[in-house]
Parts: structure tokens; sequence; C-alpha cells
């Protein structure tokens, strides 16, 4: 087979490439849905979470007799698509939903369109209705693949059972290579009951994917010399580093060069965050020295990352001094956004690793950069403006970032954080402490609301030793609780810690700050009463969950502690939090990130004028030299 069997990913113990099957099995007349069942557990298939109905029912009769591949039976197919994404997100390997056809396949669209955006290996399987029905508004009848063409990499629609062991090798190789992403296969009802020869491996030619992984030597030579002879280089990591499980060549390089490194809201993890050379987070709630480092920069060393419109804010003022180098596995992310210097397309563990040996032949020729003044700058600016948070006066309950510092700290980083979409996303990409790769997942090209349960029962069900936390609020909680029964059914003692201020949060804040305070339809459980709804306690009660609640500080850890110590079950915490509460810094939509703005009772305040002097102090420093 000519095309690349490198994967953009973590190596899987049940590898998606086909050439490396080497035991074909005898061939068998099996019914369609037999061969489906078949195909999956050849492929190293272990799990499928999914919902049954009439066109995919087929197939659940043969996967019910299967011994390899298990599967869970969500309470909604957006809860299965987002379980296959943390399944794939914690491991690197394929995760895999079922759903049947019309509103089942279409309620798989909002996940599909997640693990596109943030290159996410998944494959979905939708029954179809009979395929001489195909066309004619038939019972429960949608065209999914034309649905969901825009946001796969690729997707099949099969009416001939003969084609189901290719298309499923095909589907996994395809999701799991160069950038990995979700691809979509449908089967038609008629297919499923057709009878069959299965044999394994099938032969598949995939002519026009060819993912490029190798860079180009001339390439890597020119990044680094641009490297050396750079004065206030950045590593601008994206998520591609998490992806392509490169967090080891990251760290080694940069402590070669000596460089500053930012990790955007998809690579927390890539780079320790207790490193001496780790500046934060980048982007529209990014650190101040992560952001201005980005801006007084004169060469961004862009690795798995898009130029994406949070990290950039206005693109046309975004480091505008800055040289770069661009390096993705997706040739189509180059240019796109900002035009490189030196683009390098292939995979990023062997691009970090060519880029170390022809950096350290660099240095023992003697080209060696010297950062040090710039390091020693922005070290200084990561001490001077850290990330925090004071209380207002006014308030005396419990702040959502002590919270999720004391969860950090309790919980530590061999645990897995899986948040939701708005305010505590934010605050957990900047109070948690983050030192291993894929222990954050998180929705970030798409923001979808009610990731965060569903995503984190798929995770602990990849990696059960694993502690893993869901972080909710109860905007997005109350989206896809539901997933909670499944969890207990099916023993995934996952822990939820719904980060509760009664309201919409991200939505509130950008009312306070952008429209004068009219709080239009953000309000989420102030009844006449004043009663809580829902009661999420005893909605985990009912659940068949341990449900607790913590209002004041100081029973903060002792309630964390009764959560880890309770693994039977899932846990559920909801946290009551200060309703005003805000996420600091912020660069406001379509603005200069010179315009970061900081809470007006954290001190010590940012200071623009210092922040440009500290690029006019590096250029000095070496101007000297």
């Amino acid at each position: 087979m000519s095309e690349s069997t490198a994967t953009h990913g973590r190596t899987s113990p049940s590898p998606a490439t086909v050439a490396q099957y080497t035991q074909g099995q005898v061939a068998a007349q099996v019914t369609g849905a037999k061969s489906l069942i078949l195909s999956l557990e050849a492929v190293g298939c272990e799990h499928v979470f999914g919902i049954p109905g009439g066109a995919i029912l087929p197939a659940y009769d043969p996967l019910m007799d299967s011994t390899k591949v298990r599967h869970i039976l969500c309470r909604h197919e957006q809860g299965a698509g987002h379980a296959a994404e943390g399944y794939a997100a914690a491991t690197g390997r394929v995760g895999v939903c079922m759903a049947t056809s019309g509103p089942g396949a279409t309620n798989l669209v909002t996940a599909i369109a997640d693990a596109h955006m943030d290159s996410v290996p998944i494959v979905a399987i939708t029954g179809q209705v009979n395929s001489a029905s195909i066309g004619s508004d038939a019972f429960q009848e949608a065209d999914i693949r034309g649905i969901t063409m825009p946001i796969t990499k690729h997707n099949y629609l099969v009416t001939d059972a003969a084609e189901i062991p290719r298309v499923i090798a095909e589907a996994f190789h395809i999701a799991s290579t160069g950038r990995p992403g979700p691809v979509l296969v449908d089967i038609s009802k008629d297919a499923l009951q057709a009878t069959t020869t299965f044999a394994w491996p099938p032969r598949i030619d995939l002519p026009g994917y060819r993912p490029v992984t190798k860079p180009h030597q001339k390439q890597i030579r020119e990044a680094a010399r641009l490297i050396t002879a750079a004065e206030r280089p950045v590593l601008y990591v994206g998520g591609g580093v998490i992806r392509a499980g490169a967090a080891q060549e990251l760290r080694r390089f940069a402590e070669l060069c000596n460089i500053p490194v930012v990790t955007t809201l998809m690579a927390r993890g890539a780079f320790p965050d207790s490193h001496a050379l780790h500046l934060g987070m980048p982007g529209m709630h990014g650190s101040v020295a992560a952001v201005t480092a980005l801006q007084r920069s004169d060469l961004l060393i862009t690795i798995g990352a898009r130029f994406d419109d949070r990290v950039t804010g206005q693109l046309s003022s975004f480091a505008p001094h800055a040289k770069v180098i661009h390096a993705d596995i997706d040739p189509a992310e180059i240019g796109k956004n900002r035009i490189a210097d030196v683009p390098i397309v292939g995979d990023a563990k062997g691009i970090l690793a060519d880029l170390i040996e022809t950096v350290t032949a660099e240095h023992e020729a003697g080209a060696v950069g010297d950062h040090t003044s710039w390091v020693a700058a922005t070290t200084q600016m990561r001490e001077t403006y850290p990330v925090g948070y004071t209380p207002h006066a006014e308030q005396t309950g419990l702040m959502p970032q002590y919270v999720l510092e004391r969860l950090s700290a309790i919980a530590g980083p061999e645990a897995t954080y899986v948040a939701g979409v708005g305010q505590h996303q934010m605050w957990a990409a900047q109070f948690i402490d983050y030192e291993r790769p894929n222990q954050w997942l998180n929705s970030g090209g798409a923001g979808t609301m009610g990731y965060a349960v569903p995503a984190a029962m798929g995770a602990k069900v990849a990696e059960p030793e694993r502690t893993v936390w869901a972080i909710d609020g109860d905007g997005c909680f109350q989206m896809t609780n539901q997933e909670l029964a499944t969890c207990v059914i099916n023993d995934i003692p996952i822990k939820v810690a719904i980060i509760n201020n009664s309201t919409l949060g991200m939505v509130r804040q950008w009312q306070t700050l952008f429209y004068n305070e009219r709080y239009s339809n953000t309000d989420l459980h102030t009844s006449a009463g004043g009663s809580r709804v829902p009661d999420f306690v005893k909605l985990a009660d009912a659940y068949g969950c341990l449900g607790l609640r913590c209002e004041r500080p100081e029973d903060v850890d002792a309630v964390i502690a009764q959560a880890m110590a309770t693994n039977d079950r899932p846990v559920v915490i909801d946290f009551v939090v200060e309703r005003d509460a805000m996420v600091w810094p912020m660069v406001p939509a379509g603005v200069s990130n010179d315009d970061i703005q900081i809470a007006k009772d954290t001190a010590p305040q940012w200071d623009r004028e210092e922040s440009e002097a500290v690029e006019q102090d590096t250029d000095a420093d070496h101007d000297g030299e």
C-alpha cells in the first residue's frame, strides 16, 4: 500500500492502518451486519457508543454476540458522539459512535462538527433506509452523507454488503492518519440484511489520499537559520502537537533553543505549566505574558496551530514584527490566515525531531542564537502580570477560580479534566496546572455546550484507571446530563464539578461589558419562590450518583476529597459560586491584542507602554553586543 502509515496521534495498540494486518480470516458467508461487527473487531475497536433504531437495528443483533466490542447504550446520540470524542482525545485511538437513520444520524452532527474542528479521530456509523427508498423521503430518511460532507474528512454511503469490510478499514485509516478527524459510514438497511462473504484484510485503494508526514529538509534548514538569527522568538504551540504525541520533542526543542513557549487552548499540557519557559495560554483570555510575547516577537515558530481568531484578535495587528515559521500536517492551514515565511508540511513529531537535529548541528558549528535577554524580559512579564483574581468588595461567597485552583491541587496532574464551554472552560484553562498531554480535553473550535459530561464518560472508558473530572457550567450541564444514567448503569464513575452561577455566565459577562448590563435571557434558575431549578443534588441522586453541594470556601477541600474517595458511582458537586465573577484578562472580539484588558480590581495594572518597553530594552541589549 502506497499511503503513509504514520499517524498524527499517539500510537494505538490496535492500529487502524490496514497494511499492518498480516493475519487474514477464512472467508465466511455472513450478513452485512455481521460483516460490520467482524470488521470493527478486526480494526481493533473495543468500544462503541450508540443508540439502536430501525435502520441500524440489524447491526445490533450480531453486536450482542461480540466478545471484543463493548457497546455502551447512551441516552442521546449527541452524547454518543461526544463520548467517542472523549475516548479518542484521551488516548489517540479512534473513537466510534453508532446511530440509526434520520434524527438519530442528525443528532450526531454536532459531535461530528466538533471533532472536525478539533482534529479528533472518530468513525460515526449510521443506519440508512433501504437503498431502493433513498431519495423518496422515506420514514426516518435523511441525507446524512450530504449533511456531513463539509464537516468530515471523508464519508461513505454503503449499499452493497460486500463493500463493508473495505469501507470500515478505509474509514479507520483515514480518521487516524494525516490530520485526524471524523469519518462517516452510512449503511443502508438492506446492505446490513444481505448475505455476503467476509474476509480480512480487505484490499483498499486510496490513490488520492497520501498525507505528507515527513517534512522537506530544505524548509527545516531555513527554519533553523531563522531561529538562530532571531532575537525575540516565541514557540506558538497548537493542538497539533498533542495529536502528534510530540510533547517530549517540543520540550527538548524549547530547552535546546531557550525559547519561550505559549500553548493555545487546545494545546494545554503539551508543555508543562511548571516549566520556566512557559508563558501560559495566548488569546482572548490568555495571560498577559503570552499575549504580549506574541505581539513583541520577531519570529513565531508555529507548530500545529492555525492562527485562530481567538488567538490573533484583529488579524492585521497580530504579531506585526514577526516572521513566521508555520509547521502543520494539513497544508490547507498554512497561509490560510497568516502568510508563512517558512512553510513546513509534516507531522509535528517528525518536524520537531528534525529541527532538534538541525539546530544542534548549527550549534556545533558555532551558530548559537542568544535569547537570554528575551527570556528574562518575558519571565519578568509573567511574574509581574500573573493570571489571578480578586473578589469584588461586595462578594463574600465562593469564587469559581478558587474552586478550580483547589481541584487542581487535590486531584493533581494525573487526573484528566474535561470542560464544557464558557466561563468555567476559561477558568479551568487558567487555574488548573497542566503538566502532561491529554490531561485537558475541551471543545475548542466549535465551542460546543454539553461536551463535558459525555466526553468525560468516553475518556473514563478509555482510561478507567485515571480520575476523570468533568468541569461544567450549569448551562452546559443541563444539555447532556442525561448521560449520567449511562455512567451509573455501565459503571463509569466520572466526577462532575458544576460551576453554578445560575446564569449563562460568558453571555452575561458580554452583556455586562458591551450591552449596558441588559441581561436578556441569561438567568437560568431563579424561580418565583427562589428555589433551585433544577436542584442539581436531587438530580444527581435521582440518577444514582452521589450529589454534593458546596457554597463556602472553607468547605471546598473537604467536598473535593469526598468526591475523590468515592469510586463506586459518579459524583456531582454543585459549586454555588459568585454570579458576577468574570474571566480576565480579556481581549474584546475584533480588536488588537495590544488592547488586552485586566479587571479593574486586579493589581498590578496592565501598562501598554511598559509592554512596548520590553521590546525596546531587548533590542538595546542586542545592539550592545
